[in-house]
């Protein structure tokens, strides 16, 4: 009989507070925590956030690449994934570890931008906010105007029909897009994501504390993985924001990285079950900021992730390609 899917195999909420290092910045203002596998929790004023390094979801999913780091100057530092078939995958890297981009490089040579994540003031030699992006990534934007159905906006994967999954990762933005913003932009901003229409991933649930789903939960995925493909046909450049999300009981810290590692293992189940290139997948935890049942207590419905089409957000399209 298979074991329930485990990124981390053995490892448990408890285990991870034994192994956080904790520092302070600025005086005191900002709180760093470090995780094992290159995780971080921010605490700046009451603002908490957490990141982490994809390049080590590409490592397990894609198990038999060539995997590099070359330097990039003084302040760039690009790990490239090379696959069998011949393609790479590159990530750019500051000094401070934050993504600057990510690209896909063809066999023949072409390549294609599928993230970027330095505004255009910062490519142009503009000043470098510092390390986490806390404050400077938050755009500040009304919620938008939605003019369809709640159930085409929010699309349930228990009540949807495939061609209702597939509408929902090919329909434009609900709200016109003002202009291309970066990757931490889209994170940080939840009217800005809510341009896009959303997918709850209903059909899987986490148990209390836990990042592992059994295997019988990974079958549920399969009409979600599906409509992902059929996008993908369509466009093989689409990015698919994966948002994990937790219950109101426990300490931020606790559910930040549980949550985090929830979007990381369904992208990961997508990669290694489903055939979902992993660069095409971009995942953040958001603890329990945004509750689907609204209780301080536990509740299994909170222990999900949601998953959006973010393409028109990073390239400030209005309209599908």
């Amino acid at each position: 009989m298979r074991q329930p899917f485990d990124a981390q195999s053995g490892v448990r909420i408890e285990d991870l507070r034994n192994q956080r290092r904790e520092r302070t910045e600025e005086g005191g203002r900002r709180v760093i925590i470090e995780e094992p596998g290159n995780r971080t929790i921010i605490r700046e004023g009451d603002q908490v956030i957490i990141r982490h390094d994809e390049t080590e979801r590409f490592r397990r999913t894609y198990r038999d690449a060539d995997v590099r780091v070359e330097r990039r100057g003084a302040d760039e530092e690009v790990t490239i994934v090379r696959r069998p078939d011949g393609s790479e995958i590159l990530t750019v890297r500051d000094e401070d570890g934050n993504l600057i981009r990510r690209i896909r490089r063809e066999p023949a040579g072409r390549e294609v931008v599928l993230i970027e994540n330095r505004r255009g003031d910062l490519r142009q030699g503009g000043a470098r906010p510092g390390y986490g992006y806390v404050r400077e990534d938050v755009i500040r934007l009304p919620p938008p105007r939605v003019s369809i159905p709640r159930e085409e906006y929010i699309v349930e994967v228990e009540r949807a029909s495939q061609a209702d999954l597939v509408e929902a990762f090919t329909a434009p933005p609900v709200e016109r897009i003002e202009r291309a913003y970066t990757l931490d932009e889209v994170r940080r901003s939840e009217p800005l994501r809510e341009r896009m229409r959303r997918v709850d991933l209903d059909t899987v649930n986490f148990e209390f504390g836990s990042w592992i789903l059994p295997e019988e939960q990974i079958g549920a995925m399969t009409g979600i993985a599906q409509a992902i493909q059929r996008a993908l046909q369509n466009n093989p450049n689409e990015v698919f924001l994966i948002e994990g999300h937790t219950d109101a009981v426990g300490a931020d810290e606790d559910n930040l990285t549980l949550s985090d590692r929830r979007a990381e293992t369904v992208a990961t189940i997508l990669t290694e079950r489903f055939r979902i290139p992993a660069e095409n997948l971009t995942t953040q935890g958001y603890g329990e900021q945004y509750l689907k049942v609204n209780t301080q207590g536990p509740e299994r419905e909170n222990r999900r992730v949601t998953i959006r089409r973010i393409t028109p957000l990073l390239q400030g399209q209005n309209t599908q390609q």
